[in-house]
């Protein structure tokens, strides 16, 4: 039985899985949004909306900016549906522009109200659900972010406050200064993306060279009631029909695995996959990042899936590509 969100325990309805909207708005230049990126943009929140999705999660820079811009434009076209769902944004990124080096992370308090102040502009609502500060700034202020935060809260303009790709002890660091706590912590996992798992085994070993992931941070975020949300849940298809060309032997044999146990339970290799997720006891939220209404809907049953503990443990033995001490 799936535990209950963490975001559920705090009073906000949100569903079990989250729709990523990246996808939506064509391409990440410069071109103005059009009648057929908007048109995507219904058919993906209907289906999102037909398996029960009511979550929503952007970004100002996803798809410079035209992702929010094509919310707007449903919003506009579908009255009411903004107080029927719960909508995610982060900020914090400069994306690079011609004659830069780079994209930079910013968290000063300028960027991050101009940032929100864009974001409801493109989205066209007075206020968002949930904003996450996107990636570790390592130039951060925290009395400073402090101070950004207050001031959106203050004036209605977010309701509450998470955190993308971040450690326990950058999100301790934060919660020292800030009055209002962080409620979500947005990570990379998936079955493809198993450092997180792998930190747990790996305590009193000689870390592996790949781990990464650090230590402590899945076990923070479960003991404050810190929604753990995962984007590329569904490992951009790779165990689900997308090409195997190329892949490494544990990927191909773990996606044999997926499809054989969604034939046995007659379900899809979508649901398998994120199940995976979603069985774990820290309630771990999917955020699928596909517009695709068809995949959207073969998502449908991952909460409804029961995997026993060792299909739980094969599969990700499995992808691990070697067995546990």
């Amino acid at each position: 039985m799936l535990k209950t969100l963490p975001l559920n325990k705090r009073g906000i309805p949100a569903s079990r899985i989250a729709l990523g909207c990246m996808g939506l708005g064509g391409g990440w230049n410069r071109e103005p949004v059009t009648a057929e990126n908007v048109k995507q943009g219904h058919e993906a929140v209907e289906a999102a909306l037909d398996i029960g999705i009511n979550f929503f999660d952007h970004a100002d820079i996803y798809t410079r900016g035209k992702a929010e811009k094509v919310f707007g434009q449903i919003f506009r076209e579908r009255p009411g549906l903004r107080e029927e769902i719960i909508l995610q944004s982060k900020c914090g990124i400069k994306l690079m522009e011609p004659g830069d080096r780079s994209n930079v992370f910013d968290f000063s308090k300028e960027h991050i109200l101009n940032s929100v102040d864009g974001t409801l502009t493109r989205l066209g609502t007075e206020y968002i659900d949930i904003l996450l500060l996107h990636r570790p700034d390592p130039l951060m202020d925290p009395e400073e972010v402090a101070e950004a935060l207050h001031q959106l809260k203050t004036a209605g303009k977010v309701r509450h406050f998470g955190v993308s790709n971040m450690s326990a002890a950058q999100i301790k660091l934060l919660q020292v200064y800030c009055d209002e706590p962080f409620i979500v912590n947005q990570l990379h996992m998936s079955l493809a993306k198993i450092s997180w798992v792998d930190a747990v085994i790996s305590v009193n070993r000689e870390p592996w060279k790949d781990i990464t992931f650090p230590e402590g941070t899945i076990e923070y975020c479960r003991a404050e009631n810190i929604q753990l949300q995962a984007w590329g849940p569904l490992a951009q298809g790779i165990f689900s029909g997308r090409s195997l060309d190329g892949q490494p032997e544990n990927i191909v044999n773990t996606a044999a695995m997926v499809k054989t146990l969604a034939e046995e339970k007659n379900t899809t290799p979508e649901a398998i996959v994120l199940s995976w997720l979603m069985s774990h006891p820290a309630a771990i939220q999917p955020v699928i990042g596909t517009v695709n209404p068809g995949r959207i809907t073969a998502c449908r049953d991952a909460g409804k899936l029961e995997l026993s503990r060792r299909e739980w443990y094969d599969l990700y033995v499995s992808s691990r590509g070697e067995k546990l001490p």
